[in-house]
C-alpha cells in the first residue's frame, strides 16, 4: 500500500482518544502521513506522539472537565433518560456543525484521503460522506445491540424460549432507540439536512455502521454475546490500547502489596468526578480490614481530600497509576465500567466488580456478568457492604478468575494494530488481502 494522508478525529474524552493513539503511531511508523484533529488539552498529547495537531476552531470543547460549568442545569436532571438525552445532545450532536466546518477547512489545506474516527465523532462521518472519501470508525465501547447488529439468538435454546427472548430484546431495542432517544434522532437528521445529507432511519449511531466503510471494534468476540449477526463492515481487532513509549515503568509499591492477603484496585475513571459513588464506598468497606490493601486511582478528583479522610496504612490513593504495572499485583478490580480499564483487567486475568449505568457503562457491566468474569452491582452508587460481598464472592469462587484467564488468552491472540492495518490496507486497495507493509 502506498503512503496515505490519514487524519484521526476524536471527541475530547480520554476513553475516545487514548485507545486510538497506538494505531496512529503504528501507521506513522509504516510511513503514512498521520495527523490528528481534537480539541482541548489533547493537542499536547498528540504532539507528544510526534504527530501534527489540528485544534478545534469552530467546534466547542466539551468533556468531563467543563460539562457542569458549561451546563449547570445538568446537575438538576435526575431522570436517567432525560440525562442521557441531554448528554448526547450537548456532547455529541450540537458540536457536529463545528466539527464539519473544521474538518472541511483542514481538507482544503491538507487533502487527507482517509479519515479514522471514534464512533462518537459524528462530524467526521458527515465529512466522510460529504467528501466521498474512505472512512474508518473505531468502536471504543462494546458493540451495542442494534438493528445493524441484532441481539444474540441462541440456537441451542428451545424454539419457544428462543422466540420469546428474541421478541423481548427487539422490543427493548425499539423502546430504547426509537422512543426514548427519539428527540436525539430527530436532531441528528436535522443536522444532516443542514449539511446537505440524506436522513437516516432509526438510532443515530446506526448510521456509523451503515456508512463507515470499515468499523474496527476494540475487543474480542469472547466478550461479546454469542450467536450474533454483525454488520458486514464490523471487524474485531483485539484490544486497542494507548501508545506506550519505551519500557514499561515498574510499579514502585509492588513489594508493599506482598504484605497483604488481598489487594483491591478501585477506580471510577476520569469522566466521573463524584468520588462518593465508588471510591468512598470501597475505602469505607475496607478501612477496618488491615489484611486487604486498597489501591485507589482518582483520575485527579479530590485526591488529597481522600488521603486526609482515609489515612489508613493499607490504603494507597493516587491521581493516576499505570494499570499495566499495578494490575499483576491486584486480586480484584472495582470499577464503574470504563471499557479500556475492563479490557486491561481481562488482559491481566483480573476479575471485576462493576457499578455503572450511565455513559454506556450498563452494557459493559452486563457483559462482565454474562461472561462470568465478574459481578454487576447494577447501580451507580453501591453501598460498602455490596462491594465487600461482591469482592468476597469473587475471591472464593474460582469461576471468575478462570473465565478471566480464558478471555485473557483470547485477547492475547489478537495483534490489534497489525490486524487494523491489514483491514485498512484491504479497504484502501479495495481488496480482501492480507497485511501489506510499506
Amino acid at each position: 500500500m502506498n503512503p496515505h494522508r490519514i487524519l484521526f478525529a476524536t471527541v475530547p474524552f480520554d476513553g475516545h482518544f487514548s485507545p486510538l493513539t497506538g494505531l496512529a503511531v503504528h501507521l506513522k511508523q509504516l510511513g503514512h502521513d498521520v495527523r490528528w484533529y481534537v480539541g482541548g488539552h489533547y493537542g499536547e498529547r498528540v504532539q507528544a506522539l510526534g504527530l501534527p495537531h489540528y485544534p478545534t476552531v469552530k467546534a466547542p470543547v466539551i468533556n468531563q472537565t467543563n460539562m457542569d460549568e458549561l451546563f449547570p442545569e445538568r446537575k438538576t436532571i435526575r431522570n436517567p433518560i432525560s440525562r442521557a438525552r441531554f448528554d448526547v445532545k450537548q456532547t455529541f450532536l450540537n458540536p457536529i456543525p463545528g466539527y464539519v466546518d473544521d474538518l472541511l477547512a483542514i481538507h482544503a489545506e491538507w487533502p487527507f484521503d482517509l479519515i479514522i474516527y471514534d464512533l462518537a465523532c459524528l462530524g467526521a462521518l458527515f465529512v466522510q460522506e460529504l467528501l466521498a472519501i474512505k472512512g474508518v470508525a473505531v468502536g471504543v465501547l462494546p458493540l451495542f445491540e442494534s438493528e445493524s447488529n441484532p441481539p444474540s439468538d441462541n440456537p441451542h435454546q428451545a424454539p419457544l424460549k428462543r422466540w420469546l427472548i428474541r421478541q423481548a430484546k427487539q422490543a427493548k431495542l425499539y423502546l430504547t432507540f426509537r422512543v426514548m432517544m427519539k428527540p436525539c434522532n430527530v436532531l441528528y437528521n436535522k443536522l444532516r439536512h443542514q449539511a446537505g445529507l440524506p436522513p437516516e432511519s432509526g438510532f443515530m449511531f446506526e448510521s456509523v455502521f451503515r456508512n463507515a466503510h470499515l468499523y474496527l471494534q476494540s475487543g474480542v468476540p469472547g466478550f461479546d454475546y454469542p450467536h450474533r449477526q454483525l454488520s458486514p463492515n464490523v471487524r474485531f481487532v483485539g484490544p486497542l490500547m494507548p501508545h506506550r513509549s519505551g519500557r514499561k515503568a515498574p510499579f514502585m509499591q509492588a513489594e508493599r502489596t506482598l504484605a497483604y492477603k488481598h489487594v483491591v484496585l478501585v477506580t471510577q475513571g476520569t469522566f466521573e468526578r463524584n468520588v462518593e459513588k465508588i471510591l468512598v464506598p470501597t475505602l469505607e468497606a475496607y478501612k477496618n480490614d488491615p489484611d486487604t490493601m486498597v489501591i485507589a486511582t482518582t483520575g485527579g478528583s479530590d485526591t488529597e481530600a481522600l488521603r486526609e479522610r482515609y489515612p489508613q496504612p493499607h490504603f494507597l490513593i493516587e491521581d493516576f497509576i499505570d494499570y499495566d504495572a499495578v494490575m499483576p499485583y491486584a486480586n480484584v478490580y472495582v470499577t464503574n465500567g470504563g471499557y479500556g480499564g475492563v479490557m486491561l483487567a481481562l488482559k491481566h486475568r483480573l476479575p471485576i466488580v462493576v457499578a455503572g449505568i450511565y455513559e454506556g457503562k450498563e452494557d459493559i457491566a452486563d457483559r462482565v456478568q454474562f461472561n462470568q468474569v465478574g459481578i454487576n452491582l447494577k447501580t451507580e452508587t453501591p453501598k460498602p457492604v455490596q462491594i465487600q460481598r461482591a469482592v468476597a464472592q469473587i475471591l472464593t469462587n474460582d469461576t471468575y478468575r478462570q473465565r478471566a484467564q480464558q478471555l485473557s488468552q483470547e485477547l492475547g491472540q489478537y495483534q490489534a494494530n497489525a490486524l487494523a492495518v491489514g483491514y485498512i490496507n484491504a479497504l484502501m486497495t479495495e481488496k480482501t488481502g492480507t497485511l501489506v507493509s510499506l
